[in-house]
């Protein structure tokens, strides 16, 4: 028996275009002080990146696919990373191979590096109502006359959409390389490359600029309501504030949520006029009768997927606010300026009230990999028995 252990040292998220680095163990758990203990061989092993992709039948109508076969997926000495996973591949590197014929003595141990970046072409990891988007890293080993063993890690990919430059200038070395320091000048590069993304998403996320809107109905002004952004990076706080004062109308109650909208591309839609998919990640809700002004504060988890859009779906991101109104007038408590007892107001049993909703879209981007990995639900190792 061989065991062999899959660690991504830096945890389980990556941004696109980053270079991910994998350690993988191969250990023959065998003591040497053992009668039946012997030498453990493998033919091979080789790893790579692959994308799966998976659509709900109920909301997605994909084209039929060909039912051309490829003659080597019948052999068990071809690695194919998708093996037995649901539904498609859309995306993989090419393998690298890490060994062939290791031998390893009994208690012997041997540690490989794998490295690859993360394509930028693809797109990000997504659970979502109608599609799935999952990054795993997958490492094939086979024995000599034995079948192939897969063993799968799956991690988070994040996609930069919509900055204002690529993500990653590749800018190109003047000064001649030194052979001897390759691999630190890789790694040198690796990180410029996330310090510059990086400091991007700070730049963009960092810029504030009031807007400031009139909360009406048909029968005046509620209230203003004023936020100071409209992009956020995960894990950010999205504050806004309410001015009732100012309203004619007297407001009981509001909420605020924060939604993301899930929305099948028309021509891959099921139903023609298919609906929306809205998932709520947070609401405040507060009673405002008699309140001059009010806040909100509601954080961007950071496990949840930033905007994207692909051929297939287009995910959203907005607040929506709901507003509970009076038809009439409501009367404050009054409290006399020299009154020593304590006076309680009790509010009406019977209000006739409207209510009415507003959307105010908004722009999530990605956060700082190492801050996302703290919450991820993968663990970024994994072992199997060979």
């Amino acid at each position: 028996m061989i065991e062999v252990v899959a660690s991504m040292a830096r945890g389980p998220v990556f941004l696109a275009g980053e270079v991910l680095e994998c350690l993988i163990t191969f250990t023959n758990p065998m003591s040497h002080l053992s009668t039946s203990a012997s030498s453990e061989m493998l033919a091979w092993a080789s790893a790579q990146i692959h994308c799966q992709f998976h659509a709900s039948e109920s909301r997605v109508a994909l084209p039929a696919q060909g039912t051309k076969q490829d003659v080597q997926a019948e052999s068990d000495t071809v690695l194919i990373p998708s093996k037995g996973e649901r539904g498609q591949c859309v995306l993989d590197t090419p393998p690298k191979i890490l060994f062939c014929d290791l031998r390893l003595d009994p208690g012997e141990s041997k540690t490989y590096s794998y490295s690859e970046v993360v394509p930028t072409d693809g797109p990000p990891s997504f659970r979502g109502q109608a599609v799935k988007y999952v990054y795993k890293l997958t490492i094939g080993c086979q024995r000599v006359n034995s079948p192939i063993k897969l063993l799968r890690v799956p991690f988070r990919v994040l996609v930069l959409h919509g900055m204002p430059e690529p993500p990653f200038p590749q800018d190109e070395e003047v000064a001649p390389s030194n052979p001897f320091l390759e691999e630190e000048e890789g790694s040198r590069r690796d990180t410029r490359l996330l310090e510059r993304a990086l400091d991007m998403l700070m730049i963009t996320t960092s810029r504030r600029c009031p807007y400031m809107f009139n909360i009406t109905n048909m029968r005046g002004k509620v209230a203003k309501f004023c936020i100071f952004k409209t992009v956020y990076r995960l894990g950010e706080d999205i504050i806004g504030t309410f001015t009732f004062s100012e309203g004619d109308i007297p407001c009981l109650q509001y909420s605020v949520s924060l939604q993301s909208e899930e929305e099948v591309q028309e021509q891959y839609q099921r139903r023609p006029g298919q609906a929306v998919s809205v998932t709520g990640h947070g609401r405040h809700l507060e009673s405002c009768l008699h309140t001059a002004s009010s806040h909100f504060s509601l954080p961007v988890p950071l496990n949840v997927t930033p905007g994207f859009t692909t051929d297939i779906v287009m995910l959203r991101w907005r607040l929506h606010f709901e507003f509970v109104t009076a038809r009439e007038p409501v009367e404050a408590p009054v409290v006399l300026q020299n009154q020593s007892e304590v006076t309680v107001w009790t509010g009406a049993e019977h209000v006739d009230v409207d209510t009415f909703s507003w959307d105010l879209p908004i722009k999530v981007l990605p956060t700082n990999p190492t801050l996302a990995s703290y919450v991820s639900q993968f663990t970024g190792t994994n072992s199997i028995n060979i």
